[in-house]
C-alpha cells in the first residue's frame, strides 16, 4: 500500500480517465438499485420494508467517489482546486433542484394550498442545504404517509450531501497533508463513522425519529465509510489482471453482500429500534463490501450491474429521486382509489416520474451541466433580440418567470399556522369528549367485569327495552340482545383518527368502552400504547383494534400487539378502508392472517362492508361521516356480540 502515497503521472491520469468509464457503469447499477428501492418503498411500502435504505447506498457511493476523485486530483496535480470542485457540484445539483423547488411550489400555490405551510423556510433551507435540520423541528416523520405528506420531505438527503461537499475537499486536503498515511486516514474516518452510528443509537427515540433520521451527525457514517474506503481501495490503482482465485473471492463477496442487502430491503423495518441501534450501520458495511467489489476492475460484479437499462436509470437517478415525491403526492391527491388498483396506479406514477425526469435531464440538467455561465448575459441578450431563433430557450424562460412569480405569491400567502379542516376539528372535539367519558367508562368496566362472572345471559326482548334503548337499537340497526350485550361488555378500544371519529357513537353503544385514539397512530407505536393502558388498569377483557389507516403492519408488529394484549383477552381487529393509500391491501391481508394464526383474534371486516359506499365517508373517503359512523358502530357491535355469545355457548 505504500506505493499509493506516490504521485501519479499525467500520462497515467489520461489512462485512468479512460478506465474510469469501465467501473463507473457499475455504480450506475448501484444507483439504480438504490433509487428503485426508494420509489417502490413509497409506491408499495408493503413489498419493500427497507426501501428507505436506498439512501445509505447513495451516501456511501458519494463518499467513495468524491473522496476518490479528490485524492486522484491531489496526486496528479499536487493540490485540490476548490473553486473547480464547488463549481462542478453547483452545476450538477442546483439546476434540477431549483427547477423542482420552483415547479412544485408553483403547483401547490395553484392547486394544493394546504401545503404552503412553512414554504418559505422549506425553499430557502433547501437552497442553503440545511433542510434536514429544518425538518427535525418543523417537518413530519419520513414514515408518516397519510397526514398531508409534504412533496419536499425527501430532500433532506440532498442537504446532508451538500454539507458534505462543502467541507470535504478541505478535510481530504488536511488528511493528505498532515496524516499522509492512507491507512491511518482510513482508520480515523472509520472511527468517526462509528461515533456517528453510536450517536444514532444513543439519540434514538421511538416517539420522535426525526432527530436520528434527519440529523447530519447521525447519518454521516454512510458517507464516511465510503470516504474511508477510497483511501485504501481506489479503483484506479487496483489491478485488472488478478488471479482466478482472487476474482472468485471478489465475486463471492459481491454476490453474498448483494443478496444480503436485497434481503434487508424486504425485511428491515424503518421504525424498529434495531434499525437505529446498529441495523442501518451494518447494512452500510455490507453495502461497502458490494461497492468495493464493483469498484475493483478485476471483479465480475461490474459487468453484472452494467447494462444499458441500469446505465440509463443510473445517470438519471438524481432527477428520479428529486421528482418522485411531487409526482406521487400530486397524483395521489387527485386519484382516490390508489389502494383498490395498486398495480395500475403504480405503473402510471412510475411512468410520470420517468417522463418528468427525462424532460428535466434533457432540457435542464445536461445542458446546464456543460453550460458556460460566463456567457449568460450575452445569451439572454440574443434571446431577447431574436426570440424566434431560440424558441425552446424562450419557452423555458417564460415558464421560469411564471414559476418564480407563483412561488413569490406562495411565499407571501404562506399561512402563519396550519388551519384545521372541518374533519380535523370534529376529530379533535370527539377526542376530548372521549377522554372525559373514559373516566366513567373505566369505572364501569370493572363493574361490568364483576357482573359478567355472576350473570347468566338471557335473550333480550325488544319490547322490554326502555324507550331510549329502543331508539338506540333502531338507530344502529341492532337487536335487543345485541344492544344489551354491548352495554354489558367491558371494552378497550385502541386506534387512530378513524376510531376517534367514531368514539362518540362507540361509547354510546358500549358505555364500558375506554377509547384511546391518536391521529396518525401507526402499528410501530402500539407496544408503548398497550403498555401504558395496561399500567393504568384499563385493558379490558375485550380489546378493539383500529390500526392500519396510516401505514403498513408487519408480521412482527402484529405478533407483538397480540402478545402484549395477551391470550386471555378477546381481540377484535377492524380492517382498513383507505382506498387512497397503497397499503390498504397489505394491512387487511395481515389482519386476516393474524386472525387465522391466533384463536382469540377476530376480524371486523369494515373494508368489505363499506366498499363502494362513498356516501358513508367524508371527502377523504377514509373517515366515516355521521351517517357512516352508524354503520361502523353497528358492525362493531354485531361482530363483538356474535363472537362473545358464541364463546359463552361453547363453554
Amino acid at each position: 500500500m505504500d506505493q499509493w502515497n506516490t504521485p501519479i503521472t499525467r500520462a497515467s491520469w489520461r489512462n485512468q480517465r479512460a478506465g474510469k468509464r469501465r467501473y463507473i457503469t457499475g455504480f450506475d447499477g448501484l444507483r439504480t438499485l438504490a433509487v428503485l428501492g426508494v420509489i417502490i418503498y413509497h409506491l408499495v411500502p408493503s413489498s419493500l420494508q427497507g426501501g428507505y435504505l436506498g439512501v445509505p447506498i447513495f451516501f456511501l457511493i458519494s463518499g467513495y467517489l468524491v473522496t476518490y476523485l479528490l485524492i486522484q486530483e491531489y496526486e496528479t496535480h499536487g493540490g485540490i482546486n476548490f473553486l473547480s470542485f464547488y463549481g462542478r457540484r453547483v452545476k450538477r445539483l442546483y439546476p434540477a433542484l431549483v427547477t423542482m423547488l420552483l415547479g412544485t411550489t408553483a403547483y401547490i400555490t395553484l392547486f394544493q394550498r394546504s401545503l404552503l405551510l412553512n414554504i418559505r423556510g422549506t425553499v430557502m433551507t433547501n437552497l442553503l442545504y440545511v433542510y434536514n435540520w429544518f425538518e427535525i423541528n418543523h417537518g413530519q416523520s419520513y414514515f408518516d404517509r397519510f397526514n398531508g405528506e409534504s412533496p419536499f420531505t425527501h430532500l433532506w438527503t440532498l442537504s446532508i450531501e451538500g454539507q458534505f461537499y462543502l467541507v470535504w475537499p478541505i478535510v481530504v486536503l488536511l488528511l493528505l497533508l498532515f496524516v499522509r498515511n492512507k491507512m491511518r486516514s482510513m482508520i480515523l474516518l472509520l472511527a468517526v463513522a462509528i461515533a456517528s452510528a453510536v450517536a444514532m443509537a444513543l439519540l434514538y427515540d421511538p416517539n420522535n425519529l426525526n432527530r436520528v433520521y434527519y440529523g447530519t451527525d447521525t447519518r454521516m457514517f454512510a458517507i464516511l465509510i465510503g470516504a474511508a474506503m477510497a483511501f485504501i481501495w481506489p479503483a484506479y490503482k487496483l489491478k485488472d489482471n488478478i488471479t482466478s482465485s482472487h476474482r472468485l473471492i471478489l465475486d463471492a463477496a459481491g454476490i453474498v453482500s448483494l443478496l444480503a442487502l436485497i434481503y434487508m430491503f424486504f425485511t428491515m423495518d424503518g421504525q424498529a429500534a434495531s434499525t437505529y441501534k446498529g441495523g442501518m450501520f451494518w447494512f452500510t458495511v455490507l453495502s461497502a463490501v458490494l461497492v468495493a467489489t464493483v469498484a475493483h476492475p478485476g471483479s465480475d460484479m461490474n459487468r453484472l450491474l452494467s447494462n444499458p437499462v441500469f446505465s440509463y436509470i443510473g445517470k438519471r437517478s438524481y432527477g428520479i429521486y428529486l421528482y418522485q415525491f411531487p409526482v406521487m403526492i400530486f397524483y395521489e391527491a387527485r386519484v382516490k382509489n390508489i389502494g383498490d388498483h395498486l398495480l395500475v396506479n403504480s405503473i402510471i406514477e412510475i411512468a410520470l416520474i420517468m417522463l418528468v425526469t427525462e424532460a428535466s435531464y434533457r432540457l435542464i440538467e445536461d445542458p446546464l451541466r456543460h453550460y458556460r455561465y460566463g456567457d449568460t448575459f450575452r445569451d439572454l441578450k440574443q434571446v431577447v433580440m431574436n426570440p424566434a431563433a431560440h424558441r425552446a430557450t424562450s419557452v423555458l424562460a417564460v415558464l421560469t418567470v411564471i414559476c418564480f412569480s407563483l412561488t413569490a405569491v406562495g411565499f407571501v400567502q404562506q399561512p402563519a399556522k396550519a388551519q384545521p379542516t372541518a374533519l380535523q376539528k370534529t376529530i379533535t372535539k370527539r377526542q376530548e369528549a372521549a377522554k372525559k367519558k373514559n373516566i366513567e367508562a373505566a369505572k364501569k368496566q370493572k363493574a361490568l367485569a364483576k357482573a359478567a362472572s355472576k350473570k347468566k345471559h338471557d335473550k333480550a326482548v325488544f319490547s322490554k327495552l326502555s324507550k331510549k334503548d329502543q331508539e338506540t337499537a333502531k338507530y344502529y340497526f341492532l337487536t335487543a340482545d345485541e344492544l344489551n350485550t354491548s352495554k354489558a361488555t367491558p371494552l378497550t378500544a385502541i386506534g387512530d383518527s378513524v376510531l376517534l371519529d367514531d368514539s362518540a357513537d362507540l361509547q354510546h353503544v358500549f358505555p364500558g368502552a375506554v377509547v384511546d385514539g391518536q391521529v396518525g397512530r401507526q402499528a410501530s407505536a402500539m407496544p408503548g400504547v398497550i403498555a401504558s393502558i395496561s399500567q393504568r388498569g384499563q385493558l379490558a377483557k375485550n380489546v378493539l383494534l383500529n390500526v392500519g389507516t396510516n401505514g403498513t403492519v408487519t408480521q412482527a408488529q402484529a405478533d407483538q400487539m397480540i402478545h402484549d394484549i395477551g391470550p386471555t383477552r378477546q381481540i377484535f381487529w377492524v380492517t382498513a378502508h383507505v382506498p387512497t393509500r397503497e397499503w390498504q391491501g397489505q394491512v387487511n391481508a395481515m389482519i386476516h392472517k393474524t386472525a387465522k394464526k391466533y384463536k382469540n383474534v377476530h376480524v371486523i371486516d369494515w373494508y368489505t362492508t363499506a366498499k363502494g359506499h362513498t356516501s358513508w365517508f367524508a371527502d377523504d373517503n377514509v373517515h366515516p361521516n355521521d351517517h357512516g359512523n352508524r354503520y361502523f358502530t353497528s358492525l362493531i357491535a354485531k361482530t363483538i356480540t356474535k363472537q362473545l355469545n358464541a364463546n359463552a355457548a361453547a363453554k
